[in-house]
């Protein structure tokens, strides 16, 4: 959105006063600040917001004194201002979150550390980027380390992510311009790439935001796990879309084709969050009763199903495969945590994407947002 620099509502005295503070300077210097109070209030939306709490909480900058998304930046602005470029980052990969720009890789838990604070590992990484993008060596580059906290929507959980925004030096633009003589003249424009990746350590999931398709993604990750986590077995995609469990508030009647081939669908464990903090689960008990019945017998009305104040947090399904050309029975079982987790069954690409295509027949995970670019322009 643009700056209102006309309006006429309760803003007008701040405007008019604004506007009489930019008339007494230079006019090159007028169209510098405007330039940036344009930048401010384009940031000035829910996705600045969280981008702005995720870079803060991270950096260990206290603004919860601040009211509303317009101080927060204007108080960044002055006193932090190399925070603005970043959040202008998180914002834009908050919006793109789980979009076709963005892909989302797991690592096997196997307890290896990875080296996240090597510089080494740090610059060869960047160095491969420029490969990956298949630009000449004398580009210009440069990686922006930082922390970030993310907070879960639900439980309020943090979680602190590394995160790396590599800006490249695309190729220039010639664009038409004012020149010294003030006549038009053609100037050469440098261009910026930029590349997002952060890093949960803990979780042992990366996250890359990058133009160009699955599978420059993929050499992203295969250049991560090259470099930051050489021990390990390489990551595998695994889907990042909005997860929707209120479906099995009920016992499901999951609708299943004879081409599936399945054998048959349990819900195998519910977790449940409610308001001020508490977290239960419950595991199906035995052959002979499933999870729902079992809440019904035991809980009634009391039920986390039924009752106020209790969400699902996450679901588990066991999907038993009947036995085919002459394979044995196969059983795959998948987590999904909200808001936007889940853990897709053993390792083959053909398991995922079966999986996926039931959880989308089901209802269980939300379409993709749609996205064009990686972050805004530079």
């Amino acid at each position: 959105m643009d700056f209102n620099w006309t309006s006429e509502g309760r803003g007008t005295a701040l405007v008019l006063s604004i506007e009489d503070m930019l008339g007494a300077l230079p006019d090159r210097q007028q169209d510098a600040v405007k330039a940036e109070l344009d930048l401010l209030a384009s940031l000035s939306d829910n996705h600045g917001l969280i981008g702005a709490e995720q870079i803060c909480a991270g950096q260990g900058i206290d603004i919860e004194r601040l009211v509303g998304i317009q101080d927060i930046l204007l108080f960044l602005a002055t006193k932090h201002p190399k925070a603005i470029d970043r959040i202008s980052v998180q914002a834009s990969l908050v919006r793109r979150n789980g979009g076709r720009n963005w892909s989302t890789f797991q690592f096997d838990n196997d307890g290896r550390p990875w080296a996240l604070d090597s510089q080494a590992a740090r610059d060869a990484f960047l160095s491969e980027t420029v490969a990956i993008l298949d630009l000449p060596t004398h580009r210009k580059r440069v990686a922006d380390w930082y922390e970030a906290v993310r907070s879960h929507p639900i439980t309020g959980e943090e979680t602190t992510l590394t995160q790396a925004t590599i800006y490249v030096e695309e190729r220039a633009e010639s664009e038409l311009g004012f020149g010294q003589s003030k006549t038009l003249e053609r100037h050469v424009v440098p261009k910026v790439l930029e590349v997002g990746v952060a890093c949960d350590a803990k979780a042992r999931i990366v996250e890359v935001c990058a133009k160009g398709g699955k599978k420059v993604r993929d050499q992203y990750a295969e250049a991560f796990s090259r470099h930051f986590a050489p021990h390990s077995e390489p990551p595998i995609e695994v889907p990042r879309r909005d997860v929707v469990l209120d479906v099995l508030r009920k016992e499901p009647d999951f609708l299943v084709e004879p081409a599936d081939g399945i054998e048959r669908i349990e819900v195998s464990s519910l977790d449940f969050h409610v308001a001020g903090g508490g977290i239960a689960r419950v595991e199906r008990r035995g052959e002979d009763e499933t999870i729902y019945q079992f809440l019904n017998r035991r809980f009634g009305s009391h039920s986390p199903l039924q009752a106020a104040g209790w969400q699902i947090l996450a679901a588990t399904l066991r999907i038993v495969l009947a036995p085919r050309d002459g394979q044995r029975r196969r059983t795959l079982t998948i987590t999904l945590r909200a808001p936007n987790t889940t853990t897709l069954p053993n390792k083959t690409e053909k398991d995922r994407q079966f999986v996926l295509s039931l959880l989308e027949r089901w209802g269980m995970v939300a379409s993709p947002p749609n996205d064009s670019d990686v972050v805004e322009p530079s």
